[in-house]
């Protein structure tokens, strides 16, 4: 019996397309995108994610904030999807297949953690000292 070390991780897609790359050139890359996801997602590799819409709202104690961006446009989010991996570097290897970080767009990758927040624990929460 074999021991499934496969977990969750998470994939942000960031950034904007480059300015001089095509419109028919950025539609070839997401075409192909979709094409590279479903192949993934039936290989078992990959997970389906979501794009994410324009609009949003941040909420702190000092309040909601509805209008918007919320970052620099070096850091737009545009959607997430999950990659099925061994470790950090197989997950980064297979985000690197994606055909449209050749027009610009880059991928933060997260491992998932299903562990519930303990505040004795380090944490991505935790402040640095």
């Amino acid at each position: 019996m074999s021991i499934d070390t496969k977990r969750d991780y998470l994939v942000i897609s960031r950034g904007q397309w480059h300015r001089e790359a095509r419109k028919e050139d950025i539609q070839q890359a997401i075409d192909d995108f979709y094409v590279w996801l479903d192949r993934s997602i039936n290989e078992g590799r990959m997970k389906m994610g979501s794009r994410l819409g324009i609009e949003g709202a941040t909420v702190s104690k000092h309040g909601i904030v509805t209008d918007g961006p919320f970052g620099e446009a070096k850091e737009a989010i545009g959607g997430y999807w999950f990659i099925v991996a061994d470790d950090l570097e197989e997950a980064a290897k297979i985000a690197a297949e994606n055909p449209c970080m050749k027009h610009g767009l880059f991928f933060e990758i997260r491992p998932t953690d299903a562990a519930c927040a303990h505040a004795f624990s380090e944490m991505t929460e935790t402040p640095d000292k």
